[in-house]
This record gives C-alpha cells, structure tokens and sequence, in this order.
C-alpha cells in the first residue's frame, strides 16, 4: 500500500468516490445516492461490503446494480471479510479514494453496521473527505443550503474551496460561512483585567479582527460565481453550528477533519466535531484537506 500518494493530495476534484454499504433495509437508497455523486461528480466509483459474502447477498446487490444503471466501466465492486472500520479505511487508502459515502443516522443505537459508532469512528480516522448522509432516498433529494464552519485553522481555507467545488457541481448559488464565538468565554476572559468600558472595546476589536480574518481567507478562494454570506454564532464550537444548521433548516453542514493529535483535554471532553457527530444537524461533509 503505497501511502505517499495520499500525501499532499488535494481535497478536490473527487476523482474516486467510495460507498461503504450493508444489507439493511437503505441499502437501495445508499446506491442510488451512490450512483447521484458519481455521475455529478463523473468519478470512478467504488463500492464496498466488508462482511461475508453469500448468494443471497449476492442476487440482491446484483439485482439492484443492475436496476440503478451503474457505470460498469467506472464502477468497481469489493467484497471483503473483516473488521468494518479497518477493512473500509485499508481499502480506502489503496484505491486513493477521494470522499468516501456512509449512511448515517441522526441519532445513534438504532443499527449497528455502519451507522452509530462505526461511522463515527471512520469519520475520525479517514484520510479522505466523508459524507455522511443522514436520510439516503432513491430518489436523491438536491442540496440547496450549505453551512460552512468558518473556523481560524489553516485546514479552513482548503474546506471552503471544497465546499465551493461541490457546490459549483451541484449548481449551488448561495454558501453560509459560520463563526462560532463562545461568548461567556470569551467574555469572561477580556473582563478578569478590564473596565466594562475597556472591555467591551477590546471585544468589539476582537470580533471585528475575526471577520477580517475570516474576508482575507474568503478572497483567496474561487468563487466569482457563487455568493458566500458570513454569519457569527453564538455558543460552543461543535455545539453551536449544528444547532444553527438543525433551526436554520440547511441540507448540508461542511467542516474541517479532526485534527490528527487531539489534546488531552479533548479525549475526556466533547470537543467540536463530536459535537457534531454524536447528534448529526442534516448531511455532514468532513473535508479532509491533507495539509
């Protein structure tokens, strides 16, 4: 497995996609989205059952595969035994797969293949873009309101032209990009050593260095077609931004992977993207950059 061509790769175009799929009752659903991005995105495409293969597995995915009209020229399927995680991660790296497709659920403990901890745990330790794909229908429903996290890491700037290459793909006008501002924190933190006077100054030249911040990153990114609104929000990092995806009503909620070396602190406590993934807001895209 020759990892070092996964270095340095960019997070866009989507040259190969993957689907990892079980036999639960949305299989039909999962590859008929399956089928939606490839053709969007006119990628090779890749799908994957690690589990044991029998005839009746066999008729039915056969059946379906045929009834959805795949690529067959573009379209490789793989039939592996082993360990769910491991087994779609492995083949996700040998085949340099670009953005890898799960179903998900909102909530977790309904089903156990991947959905719940399985995908959660894929979503951690991919080295590519995921999707997370909370209601998969056969008849793929259009994204039309996109949520991006604005967030100061220098994994942001390759999220939001990703997210600007989806959006050009699925003929996406408009993105919200979000700052989350944990305001009591935040408050708490310039006040210790300030007069209310004092403080609210260095506040509002706080939040209004973060916008600046968030404009310079905006104007190196390709969008002369697409309109990019800026929202600030108010709450825990993670929290926040999918409670304004879920009451704002968006399609697809867009962030940064994990940071690789997670902290101390942050595998005791929830941290932002667990947030996310314990109570999914709408579609979750984990754009992997590979910086």
């Amino acid at each position: 497995m020759d990892i070092s061509k996964l270095k340095k790769r960019p997070s866009y175009p989507f040259e190969t996609i993957a689907v990892a799929f079980a036999f639960s009752p949305r299989l039909e659903n999962l590859l008929y989205e399956a089928k939606h991005y490839a053709d969007t995105f006119k990628s090779n495409l890749l799908l994957i059952h690690a589990g044991e293969k029998d005839l009746k597995k066999e008729e039915t995915f056969d059946t379906l595969f045929n009834q959805i009209g795949f690529n067959k020229v573009k379209t490789k399927v793989i039939w592996m035994n082993g360990d769910p995680t491991e087994t779609i991660l492995d083949l996700c790296k040998l085949n340099i797969v670009d953005l890898l497709i799960l179903g998900a659920l909102e909530k977790e403990n309904l089903y156990k293949y991947y959905v719940g901890s399985i995908a959660r745990n894929i979503s951690r330790r991919a080295k590519c873009s995921v999707l997370l794909l909370t209601s998969p229908s056969v008849a793929p429903k259009k994204i039309k309101k996109v949520v991006i996290n604005g967030t100061d890491n220098a994994k942001t700037v390759h999220t939001i032209n990703t997210s600007i290459y989806f959006a050009k793909a699925e003929k996406i006008k408009e993105l919200t990009i979000v700052q989350e501002i944990d305001m009591p924190t935040f408050t708490m933190t310039i006040a210790e050593s300030s007069t209310n006077s004092e403080a609210n100054k260095i506040k509002k030249d706080m939040l209004e260095e973060e916008s600046q911040k968030l404009h310079h990153l905006i104007d190196k990114c390709d969008c002369p077609d697409i309109s990019i609104n800026i929202k600030t929000v108010n709450g825990k990092p993670g929290y926040a931004i999918s409670n304004y995806a879920k009451t704002k009503n968006y399609d697809l909620l867009v962030i940064n992977s994990p940071d690789s070396q997670l902290g101390f602190f942050d595998r005791i406590f929830t941290h932002d993207t667990e947030y996310i993934l314990a109570d999914l807001p709408c579609n979750l895209l984990i754009v992997h950059s590979r910086v």
